[in-house]
Order: C-alpha cells, then structure tokens, then sequence
C-alpha cells in the first residue's frame, strides 16, 4: 500500500512539473512572438520614415523649395497606393505643390527606382483658388479652383491645347469629381518664366497647366498610372485625407 501510494505522488509531482514547464514555455513564445511583432512593427516605421528621409536628403528637395512634412505625405499616400495595386506606373511620383507662391518651380516629379528629380517647372492653380498663393480648393464643378489629394494619370488625348493628360482623382470627396470635371494637364502660354517678376503666374480653371515648352515631355514622362500629389496644408484635407490618416 505504501509502494502504491508513493508511485501515486511521484506521479502527480512529475505531472505538476509538466504543466508548470508548459506554461513557462507557452510564456516563452508569446513573449517571443510579441518581441517579433514588435520588431516587425518598428521596422515597418524606420523604412517609412528612410524613404522620404533619403529623398529629401539625397534630392537637395529643401534647396528646390519642398518641405519635409511636403515630401513624407507624398510618400506616404504613393506607398499605400502602390501598396492597393492602384499604381501601373510606380517609377514616378509627381508632387504639386500649392504651399508655394504661383511664381516659383513648385512641380516635381521624383524618379521613385533610381532616386532622381527628374523635373522641376512651373505649375498653374485654378484661378478661384487664389492669387498668388492657392488658398481656397474645390471638388465641385464649375468652381474653377484646385482640388488637393493624390490622382493617378491616365490616358492622353488630343484637345483645345494640344496634348493633355487625364487625371483620375483617388480621394472622396476632394478630387473624385475631377475627370468629370475636366481637370487635366495641358499647356499654357500663361505659364512661363516671363512671369516670374510680375505678381502672380497665370491661373487655370482648375487644371495643373504647365508651361508650352515643358508640358508634353511632362506628360510623357508621368503618363500611364503614375501618382500625382496636389499638396497644400489645408487642415481640413490632411484631417480627413484616407491615404494620409
């Protein structure tokens, strides 16, 4: 009887030590696995953050008139939308920046594979955003004014000024409404180096106008499913944007 009962305590003594080594090692893994997600997480963000980091840095973009806050929005909304299978044309990112007075070079087009700016020229605003300095925007028809947000190029066609660039905007709300709306990039002849010493660059009813000289190498350039970001820090966009929030 005493045999039975100290097999009987061995027995559940070694089970006790098997449950506890158990948990312990259960413990391990999530501990482990936490370590890993976290890790993944973190360098998740580094790489975000590199990316607009080496393009600001490595493009000189401040001495070219960009922001850093400019340059990480952009690179944000053109990685989740590549990201969506949106993109044909990943090679380049196209940045409008209506932050800039209408007489500086505020149209960038970044080579995205070979870490380049490729193009820097002036860029029209709609004519009811502002003066000078693009203030006001709208999704609406007939408003005549920018819209912000990111687009992806289309097809090109043959119209009043010449060859032109379709743009399809990707945001609700902000610039859905623009192929409706007839916003594309085009030439125009008042968007030019001429008029950098008067008070403001020539406006458009809305369309990225660039100047003759430059606009169907642009085009060909960005054409095909690319991104174009048309930026300006209007609290109301960056708040409610769904590629920047």
């Amino acid at each position: 009887m005493k045999k039975h009962l100290l097999l009987l305590a061995l027995i559940v003594s070694f089970s006790f030590i098997l449950i506890s080594f158990a948990k312990a090692n259960n413990a391990s893994k999530l501990v482990a696995s936490s370590k890993d997600s976290a890790t993944t997480d973190i360098v998740a963000v580094i790489n975000e953050v590199s990316l607009s980091d080496k393009l600001f840095n490595d493009l000189h973009l401040q001495n070219a008139g960009l922001s850093k806050a400019t340059v990480e929005y952009a690179v944000k909304g053109y990685e989740k939308l590549v990201d969506s299978g949106l993109v044909n044309n990943d090679q380049f990112l196209t940045i409008v920046d209506l932050s800039q007075p209408s007489r500086n070079k505020r149209l960038y087009i970044l080579d995205m594979k070979n870490d380049k700016l490729v193009w820097n020229t002036y860029v029209a605003h709609g004519k009811n955003s502002g003066v000078d300095m693009a203030k006001s925007f709208s999704n609406q028809f007939n408003s005549n004014k920018s819209s912000l947000g990111f687009y992806v190029t289309k097809s090109t066609y043959k119209g009043k000024h010449g060859l032109s660039l379709r743009l399809g905007g990707l945001e609700r709300g902000f610039n859905d409404n623009a192929e409706a709306r007839g916003v594309v990039v085009h030439g125009a002849s008042y968007v030019n180096a001429g008029r950098v010493n008067s008070s403001y660059m020539g406006r458009s009813q809305g369309c990225p106008a660039l100047p003759q000289n430059e606009y169907a190498q642009v085009i060909n350039i960005i054409k095909g499913g690319s991104v174009m970001f048309i930026y300006n820090p209007s609290e109301d966009y960056l708040q409610s944007s769904a590629l920047l929030n």
